[in-house]
């Protein structure tokens, strides 16, 4: 994930995911891997979730998407670099 995207991602099951507007917006990014799925709005640009590489079988999703949340009030949360993948590392 980029570094810069600056989004709390929260996680759900694959399963726990349902997006009750705006479907026919959304676009769809792939890199590396190609495993995960990003997805985005086609007109803002809003980063809104997606299906994770390290559990496919889960989805991350933006937290600011959320009606009625306002992430700022959340209080400190911890952070990924953007960079180093849970997947990549060793065991």
């Amino acid at each position: 994930m980029c570094r810069r995207r600056g989004a709390i991602a929260a996680s759900v099951t694959r399963q726990g995911l349902q997006v009750v507007r705006g479907q026919h917006h959304l676009q769809k990014y792939q890199f590396n891997t190609h495993v995960a799925e990003h997805y985005f709005c086609g007109v803002c640009g809003i980063y809104t979730h997606h299906r994770r590489r390290s559990n496919p079988d889960q989805y991350g999703y933006n937290v600011a998407c959320l009606e009625g949340i306002d992430p700022f009030a959340l209080g400190i949360i911890p952070v990924n670099d953007g960079v180093n993948h849970p997947a990549d590392r060793l065991a």
